[in-house]
């Protein structure tokens, strides 16, 4: 809820046309010219249908252009393609307060341009431009054709600028020509292409300013020598500022070619849908935009110098690997022991987490912080309970939980919090058929965040939190055959206990001896899949309810509280897992919560790093997946 390397058979496609040095001058504002209000009507219905496309239910009220570079040009009725790189800025109403307008997201879109595409890209078709540069020609999503797919690959192969872009490649490394480049089809909260049986490039959808933690992260453990993450081969970014045409702290960033007035333009006569926009709604919204750039060009003036904003990375696969996700399920179905593998992953996971706290700054919360922390869970908490009727019983009990948390920080505890995976679930594993080492993947975060926010130093009990809900997703999204439901739910306690085991053989302090830490994160994990459920997968909601229900201290298969009339109906909330004698137990620790984010949550990511079928991408983006095929967690 995602993006990775893959297992797949050796291809090779004929080398691509030669590609001059990614060098040059930045592209002039002749092929901008006219270019957004004439894509506008297309992508206005186009973008919505995106899975990565993050305001769903928002009706679009404008565009505005932030960049364009021309990566391959074309001529009007020739046979040969070009590529066109945008990065545009997508206007909705609803979603923040009039006072506090939220900044607009910003996308990035690889465009091909032909004059008549070959049927074999009918499904990437998204439409054709009336006027401006393009007029007449057919535009599509680039990714899918793989002349243009290939061409990225070859410009990541000669580092260099062009344009408002630039392409790194990591040193000592080299990157052979030719491969055969596949889009990953499952849909993901990003897209991904695999070139040949070597590598993946995952290319971010909605992007912002600040370096993606997913090219951070990776590069930082690379330089620590940890061998439990692949390294990034080589990657594109786009400068902020006056050259990348983006400024300030990423609120609004300034737009190089303005065309407000033409991009909130009504759409053609008769289109009454989410894209159809009032005359009034263009109004309010450039007023919107003017207060938002108000705000912004103060910030600038005082901000310092900003990061680059990451676009795209490319990775190795990882042959002969399994991810988590599919390797639980397959356990799952043969009622085969899982412990020895989850108590590895444990490891895994503590050493990643002792890796970063090594390279990376660290912190420590006291009671300001964790005063924060718990009120952003209750908040999150009611505006759950408010969109999910099924989950409005449950809030004092839960509540509690992020209240125990806070009331431990008035006492004087403390936390360390440091940089963390942010997103970890079995989806974002992978686990190699030679060896059984297992590595972490796809260091993003939840997208749906902003990047600085994923940024931040964190307990890492949620990424514990994370892996915990986990076990517990697979275990009931896991068809069990009648009658065996119970040893599924035992399974999950048992791996649950194991994972914790690892984890502390490594890290030399049990995520169990913190109860009351853990049972927050585990119940903020929870409230959030309740919600993404509901939202987008409704058939699959009681997998995260009858988290909540333990959670909130019920007996499992329990009547819900309002149907609770005596005083047995409630216990304490279960325990992670068996502990030595003696231990201290966490208490609802053992939450079940089987994946975060799909996506991006997830995660046809792993199946592309992997070769395999993705086990349900259904985490980030909503889709559900086909009959008979359990989900990803959320993402």
């Amino acid at each position: 809820m995602s993006e990775g390397s893959t297992r797949a058979n050796p291809t090779r496609a004929a080398t691509p046309a030669p590609v001059a040095p990614a060098a040059g001058p930045p592209p002039t504002a002749g092929p901008a010219r006219g270019l957004l209000p004439s894509l506008v009507p297309l992508l206005r219905e186009w973008l919505p249908r995106q899975r990565w496309f993050a305001g769903k239910g928002r009706p679009i009220t404008g565009f505005s252009l932030v960049s364009a570079t021309e990566l391959l040009p074309s001529a009007p009725g020739g046979p040969a393609p070009g590529l066109l790189h945008l990065l545009v800025r997508a206007e909705q109403s609803g979603g923040a307060p009039p006072d506090r307008p939220a900044p607009p997201d910003c996308y990035q879109l690889l465009l091909g341009v032909r004059s008549d595409p070959p049927p074999q890209l009918a499904h990437a078709v998204i439409g054709r431009p009336g006027g401006g540069p393009l007029d007449g020609r057919t535009v599509y999503d680039a990714l899918q054709d793989p002349r243009l797919a290939g061409l990225l690959l070859e410009r990541l192969r000669a580092p260099g600028r062009i344009g408002t872009l630039r392409f790194t490649r990591a040193p000592s490394t080299a990157i052979p020509s030719g491969l055969l480049p596949r889009p990953v089809t499952t849909e993901q909260s990003n897209s991904s292409v695999v070139y040949g049986d070597a590598y993946i490039l995952k290319v971010f959808r909605r992007v912002g300013l600040g370096t993606n933690p997913d090219l951070e992260l990776p590069l930082t453990l690379a330089r620590a020598g940890c061998g439990r993450v692949p390294h990034p081969t080589a990657w594109f970014e786009t400068d902020p500022g006056p050259a990348g045409g983006l400024t300030g702290s990423g609120r609004a960033p300034r737009v190089r070619h303005s065309v407000s007035a033409e991009a909130t333009a009504p759409g053609p006569a008769g289109n009454s849908g989410p894209g159809a926009v009032r005359e009034g709604a263009v109004r309010e919204a450039a007023a919107r935009e003017g207060a938002v750039r108000e705000a912004a060009a103060r910030e600038a003036a005082a901000a310092p110098e900003a990061e680059p904003m990451t676009l795209g990375i490319l990775q190795p696969f990882l042959p002969g690997s399994a991810d988590g996700w599919q390797l639980a399920l397959n356990s799952l179905s043969v009622r085969a022991d899982f412990t020895g593998a989850a108590r590895a992953l444990g490891r895994a996971t503590a050493e990643v987490h002792t890796a970063l706290a090594s390279a990376l700054p660290t912190a420590v919360l006291r009671r300001q912080q964790i005063d924060l922390l718990a009120a952003g869970m209750t908040e999150r908490l009611e505006a759950a309970a408010a969109a999910v009727p099924a989950l409005r019983p449950y809030r004092e009990p839960l509540r509690a939980a992020f209240d125990a948390f806070a009331a431990l920080g008035r006492r004087g505890r403390a936390w360390p919090a440091q940089r963390i995976h942010g997103d970890l679930h079995l989806g974002q594993t992978l686990r190699t058929a030679h060896d059984g080492r297992w590595a972490l993947i796809d260091f993003e975060g939840e997208p749906a965040r902003p990047i600085a926010e994923r940024r931040r130093p964190q307990p890492v009990a949620r990424d514990i939190a994370g892996m915990l809900r986990s076990f517990d997703y697979a275990a009931r999204t896991h068809r069990p055959a009648p009658g065996t439901s119970a040893w599924s739910q035992e399974w999950a306690a048992r791996n649950r206990a194991a994972y914790c085991e690892g984890y502390a053989a490594a890290a030399g302090a049990d995520p169990r001896d913190e109860p009351e830490l853990m049972r927050a994160y585990e119940t903020d994990k929870a409230v959030y899949e309740v919600l993404y459920e509901a939202r987008h997968r409704p058939d699959w909601l009681p997998v995260p309810m009858a988290a909540i229900h333990r959670l909130a201290g019920f007996r499992d298969g329990g009547p819900p509280p309002e149907l609770s009339h005596t005083p047995d109906a409630w216990t304490a909330p279960e325990p992670l897992g068996p502990r030595p004698a003696g231990a201290v137990r966490t208490g609802d620790a053992a939450r079940r919560d089987g994946a975060a984010r799909t996506g991006d949550a997830d995660r046809a990511g792993n199946a592309a790093r992997t070769g395999g079928a993705a086990p349900g991408d259904a985490a980030r983006t909503g889709d559900r997946p086909a009959p008979g095929v359990p989900p990803a967690p959320p993402a």
